[in-house]
């Protein structure tokens, strides 16, 4: 069945979706980076479980497969500059990491050293999904530095959207 959908309309509709924006860390003693997620959320209470969707071509991807884990760090409403320096890919920008403090949680896991709350994720399984795979976690560690206003699409008034 062919499709008669407007791709302008489509996109309009898509950017409609509420979404937050989290910085993913991943890595270990030998290499570490992180990059901005939007398509993230708590999946379970019991387990606690997250899922991130992952760019197959990401630099990431293999990083959180190989350590099998990864950190949602949180994004204060006042830090969109950081939030699209790190949307920028790591191949083309690994200067984006300059100067970024990076802290170490469960397992070594990376974490944003100055993220007002983040949780480590053990991975518990993926699948694909287009050009990106769900990479689902199982909350393993969490600490919250401070209390803030979260950083969102809307307010930091990026537009993603296929």
């Amino acid at each position: 069945m062919a499709s008669t959908m407007d791709a302008s309309t489509k996109k309009e509709a898509l950017r409609l979706f509420t979404y937050g924006l989290y910085a993913v860390t991943c890595g270990d003693e030998r290499e570490r980076t992180a990059f901005t997620a939007n398509w993230l959320s708590q999946v379970s209470f019991d387990p606690p479980l997250v899922v991130v969707s992952v760019e197959n071509t990401s630099h990431s991807l293999p990083l959180i497969r190989r350590t099998g884990r990864f950190a949602v760090n949180i994004f204060a409403a006042d830090e969109r500059d950081l939030s699209g320096r790190l949307g920028k890919g790591y191949e083309k920008h690994p200067e984006k990491l300059d100067g970024i403090r990076f802290g170490s949680a469960e397992g070594g896991c990376p974490v944003l050293a100055d993220a007002p709350a983040w949780v480590v994720c053990q991975v518990t399984g993926e699948l694909p999904a287009g050009d990106s795979t769900l990479v689902l976690g199982h909350v393993m560690d969490a600490r919250v530095n401070r209390r803030v206003e979260p950083l969102t699409m809307l307010a930091a008034g990026f537009k993603h959207a296929g």
